[in-house]
C-alpha cells in the first residue's frame, strides 16, 4: 500500500510517501480501506519527535473508508483503551495517513448519515477531546459563557460546535480578523482579536461583567494569565495542551480568591468519543474542514497547518 511514513525526527521534509507493508489485523482488529483522514497538531509533535517513536511510523490518528470484511462505510475512534491508559493511531502504532489501517473493531463506527468521509474524518480526534474537556470535565450547562482560544484550531472549532449544539454562548480569538468572522458565522455570540484587541475588557462587555463560566484552554504560556482573569468566580478552566509552552507563571492566588476549578484533560474514553459522535451523527454539530489535499502532498499540509493559516480541519484524500 502506499503510506505517509516518517524514518527520522524532523520538519515536513522527513515525511516520505513510499510503499508499505499491507497491515495484517490480529485477533479482534478489522482491516479499513481509507478514504480520508486529517491532520493533527499531534502528527506534527510526533514527527518533530516529540515524542520520539519507533520507526518507520505511519503518522494519524483520524480517518474514514470502508471495511474491508463487509463492505461498510466506517469512521475509527482513534483512542484504544488498555484499562485506564488510552493510546492513540499514529503516536502509538501506525496510524491512517495511508491507504490500508487495521484497527479494533470496537474502534469503528458506521459513517454518519449525510457526512463526506473527508467530514467524518475531520472529526474524531477534536471533537473526542472538545467534548471530553466540556460535556464531560467542565459540564458546561445551557446558556454559559465559553472562552475559546484560537478559533481556526480544530480543538477551537469543536469546541464552538459542541458548545453552541449544547445551548451555550461561545466568545471566541483569533489574532485573524477574517477567521472571527467565519466563526461569527458558524454561531459564536461574541469575538474578538488577541494581537489588537483586548481580550479582558471583550469578556466584561459581553458577560456584563461577570466573566466567562468556562475557558477551554490549550495555548499555555500566552494565554494563561488572562484566562485566570477572564474566568468568573467559580468558574472552571478546562486544559488540554500548551502549544506556547507548558510553564506559564501559576497566578495561584486567582485560583484561590475567584475559586477557580482547574481541569486537565486529554483525549477522551469510548464514551467520550460516543457523546461527540452522536452530536455529529444527529447534525446538532458538524466539522469544519479548512482543506483538503491528497496523500501524496501531506507535506504541503503539514506546512500549512505549522504555519497556523487552517480554520478547522485539514484533510488528506486517499485514492481508492
Amino acid at each position: 500500500m502506499k503510506a505517509i511514513r516518517i524514518h527520522e525526527d524532523g520538519g515536513p521534509e522527513v515525511l516520505r510517501y513510499e510503499d508499505a507493508p499491507d497491515p495484517e489485523p490480529r485477533p479482534g482488529e478489522v482491516l479499513v480501506r481509507l478514504r480520508a483522514a486529517s491532520l493533527n497538531h499531534l502528527d506534527l509533535w510526533i514527527r518533530k519527535g516529540l515524542p520520539s517513536v519507533s520507526k518507520p511510523r505511519i503518522l494519524g490518528a483520524d480517518g474514514a473508508g470502508i471495511r474491508e470484511d463487509t463492505g461498510e462505510e466506517v469512521v475509527i475512534n482513534p483512542g484504544l483503551e488498555h484499562g485506564e491508559t488510552i493510546t492513540v493511531l499514529g503516536e502509538h502504532m501506525d496510524g491512517t495517513h495511508a491507504e490500508l489501517v487495521a484497527v479494533p473493531e470496537a474502534n469503528v463506527y458506521p459513517l454518519p448519515e449525510g457526512l463526506t468521509f473527508e467530514e467524518a474524518a475531520a472529526f474524531p480526534l477534536v471533537f473526542e477531546t472538545a467534548y471530553r474537556l466540556l460535556v464531560t470535565k467542565a459540564q458546561v450547562q445551557e446558556g454559559e459563557w465559553v472562552l475559546l482560544w484560537g478559533i481556526g484550531s480544530g480543538v477551537g472549532t469543536a469546541g464552538l460546535a459542541i458548545a453552541k449544539a449544547l445551548g451555550a454562548k461561545a466568545l471566541v480569538t483569533s489574532s485573524s480578523d477574517e477567521k472571527l468572522e467565519r466563526a461569527r458565522e458558524l454561531g459564536a455570540d461574541a469575538a474578538v482579536n488577541h494581537a489588537s484587541g483586548d481580550v479582558r475588557e471583550a469578556v466584561k462587555e459581553a458577560t456584563g461583567g461577570k466573566g466567562v463560566d468556562v475557558v477551554l484552554e490549550h495555548v499555555g504560556e500566552a494565554t494563561w494569565a488572562t484566562s485566570l482573569a477572564a474566568a468568573r468566580a467559580g468558574g472552571r478552566i478546562a486544559v488540554c495542551g500548551a502549544t506556547t509552552g507548558p510553564n506559564p507563571l501559576a497566578n495561584l492566588h486567582r485560583i484561590w480568591w475567584k475559586q477557580l476549578t482547574i481541569y486537565g484533560s486529554t483525549m477522551g474514553t469510548k464514551e467520550d468519543f460516543e457523546g461527540a459522535y452522536e452530536l455529529v451523527a444527529s447534525g446538532r454539530a458538524k466539522p469544519v474542514i479548512d482543506s483538503v489535499f491528497p496523500l501524496a502532498d501531506a507535506r504541503t499540509a503539514h506546512e500549512r497547518l505549522e504555519a497556523g493559516e487552517q480554520f478547522g480541519k485539514i484533510v488528506l484524500s486517499i485514492p481508492t
